[in-house]
C-alpha cells in the first residue's frame, strides 16, 4: 500500500490535475495541444539527448536487458495482431494499428517518473538504454508492418515501403533527439556549460509538463464500442508484455536494477503514441484511444501489483 501512495499516486494526480483543467474548462484545448507539442517534440527530445549523451553506453546496454523487455514488447505486437485479425476479425490494417498498442508501453510519461519514484535517480540508467530505442524499434516495426499491409492493397514495391519508413522515423522528434545524444556521447564532444545548463532546465520541464498534458488529452478518449478488443489489448500490454519480460530476464539473470527497470517499463500502459500511430493511418483510432485511456487508468492497480512481485 505504501507504493501505491508515495510511488504510483503521485503521478497519477498531475495526470488527474490536467484531466480536471481540461474538463472544467480551466485549461482549453489549443493549451493542451500547445503543450503536448513542446513535450513531445522539444522538451521530451532534449531530456533523451542530456540523458543518453551522459550516460555510460557500456554499463547501460546489455544485450539481455534489451533482449528481455523487447522480446516482450514484440510479442505484444504479434498477439494483438494476431488476436485483432482473427479472433475479431478485423482488416489487417486495424490489426496492425492494435498490435502497435500492444508494442508501445508509455516508457517515458509513465515508466521514468514511476521507476524514479520507487527506486530513486540512479536506477534510470536501464530506463534510458530502452527508451533509446524504443521509437526506433515500435516505429520501425510498426510502420514497417503497415505499410506492408498497404502495399498489398495499393500494390507499391518494397522500395517505396522502405522509403516511407525511413521518411517516417527521420520526422520523429524523438529520435532525432536520442540520434543527437549519441552523436555527443560517442564522439565524445563537449557541450558548453551554458548549454548544458539550458538543456538541464528543459529537462526539467519535460516530465511534469508531458504528464499534465496527457490528462488533457486522455479527456478526448471517452470509452466507446469495441469493447472486447480494447480490453483484450489492454491486458496483452499490461500483463503479457511484463510477464514475458520478467520470464526472460530470469533466463538471462538480469541484474536486479536492470531487471527490475525492464519488468516495470514493460507493465506500463500503452502510450500516446498508439492513439498517434492509428491516426496517422486512420484506422482502429476508437480501439486505440479507448485503449490507452483504460490502459493509463488501470495502471494505477496494475504497476502496484508488479512493484509488490518485484524483488
Amino acid at each position: 500500500m505504501q507504493d501505491l501512495l508515495n510511488v504510483i499516486l503521485p503521478v497519477f494526480l498531475v495526470i488527474g490535475y490536467g484531466y480536471l483543467a481540461a474538463w472544467k474548462g480551466w485549461f482549453s484545448p489549443a493549451g493542451v495541444d500547445g503543450l503536448m507539442v513542446f513535450t513531445q517534440k522539444f522538451a521530451i527530445p532534449v531530456l533523451l539527448f542530456r540523458a543518453i549523451s551522459r550516460l555510460d553506453l557500456g554499463q547501460n546496454f546489455d544485450l539481455a536487458l534489451l533482449l528481455s523487455f523487447y522480446g516482450g514488447a514484440l510479442a505484444g505486437f504479434l498477439l494483438g495482431l494476431l488476436g485483432a485479425r482473427f479472433l475479431f476479425k478485423r482488416p489487417w490494417p486495424d490489426s496492425v494499428a492494435i498490435g502497435f498498442i500492444g508494442l508501445f508501453s508509455n516508457s517515458l510519461l509513465l515508466g521514468l517518473p514511476i521507476t524514479e519514484r520507487a527506486y530513486g535517480a540512479d536506477a534510470l540508467g536501464a530506463n534510458y538504454a530502452i527508451i533509446a530505442i524504443h521509437s526506433p524499434f515500435c516505429y520501425g516495426i510498426g510502420i514497417t508492418a503497415m505499410e506492408i499491409a498497404r502495399a498489398r492493397e495499393s500494390g507499391s514495391g518494397i522500395g517505396e515501403t522502405a522509403l516511407k519508413v525511413l521518411k517516417a522515423m527521420l520526422a520523429n522528434a524523438l529520435i532525432l533527439g536520442i540520434i543527437a545524444g549519441f552523436v555527443v556521447n560517442l564522439g565524445g564532444l563537449p557541450v558548453p556549460e551554458v548549454v548544458a545548463s539550458a538543456v538541464d532546465l528543459i529537462s526539467r520541464a519535460a516530465l511534469p509538463a508531458a504528464l499534465f498534458g496527457l490528462g488533457g488529452v486522455l479527456l478526448r478518449y471517452r470509452p466507446e464500442g469495441d469493447l472486447r478488443t480494447i480490453l483484450f489489448i489492454v491486458a496483452v500490454s499490461l500483463f503479457l508484455h511484463p510477464a514475458i519480460t520478467w520470464g526472460i530476464g530470469q533466463a538471462f539473470d538480469l541484474p536486479r536494477p536492470a531487471f527490475r527497470s525492464a519488468v516495470l517499463t514493460a507493465a506500463m500502459a500503452p502510450g500516446i503514441n498508439a492513439y498517434v500511430f492509428a491516426n496517422i493511418y486512420g484506422v482502429a483510432k476508437r480501439v486505440a484511444a479507448s485503449a490507452v485511456l483504460i490502459g493509463t487508468a488501470a495502471t494505477i492497480l496494475t504497476a502496484w501489483l508488479w512493484l509488490h512481485i518485484l524483488p
